[in-house]
């Protein structure tokens, strides 16, 4: 049943997307085919749907269309080979156990591109909203533009089509999801046309679809169409890693009982892309609209995928006749409905109350997009997340701790009240990773504290508990400190040192430096070490576990 019904939706929409990329509406259901059959048996989500979406759609449509006409034997072709490249790369990607590099495009970032690629999507169906021809323009607001002052070459019966079938899906939808609304649409389009003869009235229709199954066909392998491609592989092979594995993630968390493997699931939606382009499959992607319909009913295994494949097959071999009456304005209809979830503005709502930095990054990788284009907006996605991690990394947080009073917890003076800085102590907590880009802020921050208080300063500990890691430049800092703090006959002492930094403070002979009595396990043990030997009282502490480096 779960195969059925995304077959039911699958039908329409990758006809629909595949006219969205610039392509016949045939190779839609061509994408439905082997792409999801090597998926079913190859990734690791039960529930996910992989087939033709709109956004790999449009990144094909803006890449490939500034080197050949949409619809011709030569952007066909060229179509084909992006999506054999864009699989060889997510397959490498995978083989290379770089799942990790989905991680350098952040919510934020992911936001403002969806949401414009929303916009750009619908404008995009203008053409078949109104039934009038608009010429391709290389930017969004001059095809808003010529719509504008030709409005009066609106094709009223386009127009109608659209508009009414974007308002019966949708009460379909609120009556119940499963109503296959775009299904019945496509049906009633089509009757319509063919029995009204629209065509003659200019309202433009699919025409002839071919019958039967894909044929096996080598992508072009040339060097030079490569190249002209390759910024657009690049582009949809990040997108589509990232919108994966995303969608993957989300269900594995709905169920809970299987796990998710990042670097397998790129081998699998890389080798399905792979074997679609010699099938003539337009590049897949995981659908989050297929996927969410195969797991609500009730798909457990890839098993309800190799259905959905069946039914598609079938509707290949004989069903694709009836297709050649079928309005373009009901697929635009169909498209405006599904990009329609990817305008979050829920989620820029969000970010504006809760982190105005993140707002920001989603504002200029939205307007980038929006504005220049999307394969600029995917670069400028990706190089304002580098700059922020490299920018929050480099603006460590440093906090002052006190003594809580009847406890041996030490807190941030900043947010706790009752804490208590002690008398001739100055007790520090770096919050990041010690390495080559924050050194400078370390030392100049832990510098800046001790000057301030250098008169009555006796002692200045640095809880290490959140430095989980430190390279050379690390190393080196923390010996400057040691230096600096000598010098001003101001003692040094290390707490709640992490095994790994504690094994590079050892093979570099830091810790030696320090002085193995100078560290300790816990902030507490610290403190008391150095009342005790204020007092006179200090006991020896040869045998020091905070310094073995076999201990984590």
């Amino acid at each position: 049943m779960a195969g059925l019904t995304v077959a039911i939706l699958l039908v329409p929409q990758g006809m629909a997307y595949a006219f969205l990329a610039g392509m016949p509406p045939i190779y839609g259901l061509y994408t439905g085919l082997l792409p999801l059959f090597l998926y079913a048996i190859i990734g690791t989500s039960r529930q996910m749907s992989i087939g033709p979406v709109a956004i790999s759609a449009l990144l094909v449509l803006a890449g490939i269309s500034q080197l050949e006409t949409p619809g011709t034997p030569e952007y066909i072709g060229l179509v084909i080979m992006a999506g054999l490249f864009i699989g060889l790369i997510q397959a490498l990607l995978g083989i290379l156990r770089m799942g990790f590099m989905v991680n350098f495009l952040s919510n934020p970032v992911i936001v403002g591109f969806t949401s414009a690629a929303a916009i750009i999507i619908g404008v995009s169906q203008l053409k078949d909203l109104l039934g009038f021809t608009i010429p391709r323009f290389t930017h969004t607001y001059e095809t808003v533009m010529y719509a504008v002052n030709h409005l009066e070459q609106t094709n009223w019966i386009a127009l109608g089509l659209c508009l009414g079938s974007i308002i019966l899906i949708s009460i379909f939808k609120k009556i119940s999801p499963a109503i296959p609304g775009a299904l019945i649409m496509v049906l009633i389009g089509t009757l319509l046309a063919w029995s009204f003869d629209l065509s003659t009235f200019g309202l433009d229709i699919v025409k002839k679809v071919p019958e039967g199954l894909p044929q096996f066909m080598v992508p072009d392998l040339g060097i030079d169409n490569l190249k002209r491609i390759m910024p657009t592989v690049l582009t949809v092979a990040i997108i589509g890693v990232v919108e994966s594995i995303s969608i993957a993630k989300v269900l594995e968390a709905k169920h809970q009982n299987y796990v998710i493997r990042p670097n397998q699931e790129l081998i699998a939606i890389g080798i399905s892309k792979i074997g679609g382009a010699f099938f003539q499959s337009i590049p897949s992607s995981a659908s989050f609209t297929r996927s969410a319909v195969n797991n609500d009913a009730g798909a457990r295994s890839g098993i309800a995928s190799i259905v959905t494949v069946i039914i598609i097959g079938l509707t290949l071999l004989f069903l694709t006749p009836l297709f050649y009456y079928l309005p373009k304005a009901v697929l635009a209809a169909i498209i405006l409905l599904a990009v329609k979830g990817l305008f979050d503005f829920k989620t820029a709502k969000h970010l504006w109350k809760v982190h105005k930095g993140d707002f920001i990054m989603m504002l200029i990788t939205f307007s980038v997009t929006l504005i220049l284009g999307i394969e600029e907006g995917v670069v400028a996605g990706v190089f304002i997340s580098i700059i922020v991690v490299l920018y929050r990394n480099a603006k460590p947080h440093i906090a002052i701790l006190g003594h809580l009073p009847n406890t041996t917890a030490y807190r941030n003076i900043n947010r706790f009240d009752q804490v208590k800085e002690l008398e001739g102590m100055l007790i520090l907590r770096f919050d990041n990773q010690l390495y080559f880009s924050n050194t400078e802020a370390f030392k100049d921050s832990i510098k800046s504290q001790v000057r301030a208080k250098q008169d009555v300063l006796n002692l200045l500990i640095l809880d290490s508990s959140s430095i989980h890691d430190i390279d050379s430049s690390g190393l080196l800092a923390l010996e400057e400190i040691h230096s600096f703090l000598k010098n001003k006959n101001i003692e040094f002492y290390l707490s709640n040192v992490i095994g790994p930094v504690r094994d590079m403070l050892h093979k570099s002979g830091l810790m030696d430096k320090i002085g193995k009595k100078n560290q300790f396990l816990k902030t507490h043990d610290a403190v008391l070490f150095f009342q005790a030997k204020q007092n006179g009282q200090a006991k020896d502490r040869s045998s020091n576990p905070a310094t073995q480096t076999n201990l984590d």
